[in-house]
């Protein structure tokens, strides 16, 4: 479940843009972001640049980002929930939504554009729910894909996967 944003761009302000890519990152931050890249393959000396990193920006988007694809792809899922927790924080913060993902509508953001923060809540939102069901925590996990899809009535982002590989789960439990 990567973090990352497809589309056009269409509509995203640049400010948006420019911070979900490293704007406003101390420099010592971003010199840990790109180390701990160059050591990916080490894991205690990447996540020690990237605890650096966020030491540095704690709340930075590019720092959670980071995290979050660290902890992932290393398939260190529950850490990635907490990073994910904090992403999806961040994300309400940056589009003035509630801090409960359960309580945001619709309306209280455009997340039909490509503008990048709404998207950024949406991807997050669909992260959590995907660790929420790796992690076995299903009736969470449905419950969050089933407000994306509420948030992104067009299904750009996919919760319909998600909620698809749940009922075929469930049909194959039965079976």
């Amino acid at each position: 479940m990567d973090l990352t944003f497809g589309g056009s761009g269409q509509g995203a302000s640049l400010q948006d843009v420019e911070i979900l890519l490293g704007a406003g990152l101390p420099p010592g931050a971003a010199d840990h972001l790109n180390e701990a890249a160059s050591l990916y393959a080490h894991d205690s000396l990447a996540l020690e640049h990237l605890r650096q990193a966020e030491a540095l920006a704690p709340a930075h988007p590019a720092v959670l980002i980071g995290l979050y694809r660290f902890y992932f792809y290393k398939g260190r899922l529950s850490e990635c929930l907490e990073v994910a927790k904090i992403c999806l924080a961040e994300a309400a913060h940056h589009n003035n939504l509630s801090n409960d993902w359960r309580q945001v509508r619709s309306d209280d953001a455009n997340f039909s554009s490509y503008d990048m923060m709404p998207r950024f809540y949406l991807f997050v939102l669909k992260g959590y729910a995907y660790l929420q069901m790796r992690l076995g925590n299903l009736e969470e996990g449905v419950e969050a894909a089933t407000k994306l899809l509420e948030l992104d009535a067009t299904d750009k982002i996919g919760a319909t996967v998600l909620l698809e590989v749940h009922q075929r789960m469930e049909s194959a439990d039965e079976e």
